[in-house]
């Protein structure tokens, strides 16, 4: 029985700060750790699906397994991490749970996002120790996906709750996510 991987809801995507210019800034989406694992849990059960941590040649890969109850085996998905600038070990073991997150499918949508540029005049930048960094936080506040996995819609706001960013159009009626 195929098991399906909800798209991600708008609370659930992170947005962090790409690029900086004089022009403006670019925004990344991210999903976390946390989030991997309640959809995992959702669609799988706290006791179907588990994974593993180990070092080959210096790099920390996570395999995460998913019970089929149908083929009474353990199906895998393996990918790897990179470390943090904060926690090294607690943060490649993070980012590669992530990547084979997105194997299984969990946040695929999010490669389809548009390119998201924010002008400079929507952001508050600052110079520190002769580095540009945005003070401004972003929050995705809706977005639509497709059955397919594909962003028709977002939107993104400040920690003002003023919308920086809007891409497609709402469509009335519909689910969002």
């Amino acid at each position: 029985m195929e098991r399906k991987i909800r798209s991600l809801k708008a609370d659930e995507i992170e947005c962090r700060v790409g690029t900086i210019s004089e022009k403006g800034a670019t925004l990344l989406l991210y999903k976390n750790a946390r989030v991997d694992q309640t959809v995992m849990d959702e669609v799988f059960g706290i006791m179907g699906w588990q994974r593993h941590h180990c070092e080959i040649k210096g790099e920390i890969y996570c395999t995460v397994s998913i019970w089929d109850t149908e083929k009474s085996v353990w199906v895998q998905k393996q990918d790897v991490g990179r470390e943090s600038d904060y926690e090294k070990a607690k943060g490649a073991a993070s980012d590669s749970f992530k990547r084979a997150c997105f194997n299984i499918g969990i946040g695929r949508e999010l490669y389809t996002a548009p390119f998201i540029f924010i002008p400079a005049d929507q952001i508050h930048v600052e110079n520190k120790n002769g580095k540009r960094t945005v003070r401004d936080k972003f929050f995705v506040n809706r977005i639509y996906v497709t059955e397919d996995k594909v962003i028709t819609e977002l939107e993104i706001v400040n920690q003002k709750g003023q919308t920086v960013f809007s891409y497609g159009k709402p469509h009335l009626g519909k689910t969002e996510r």
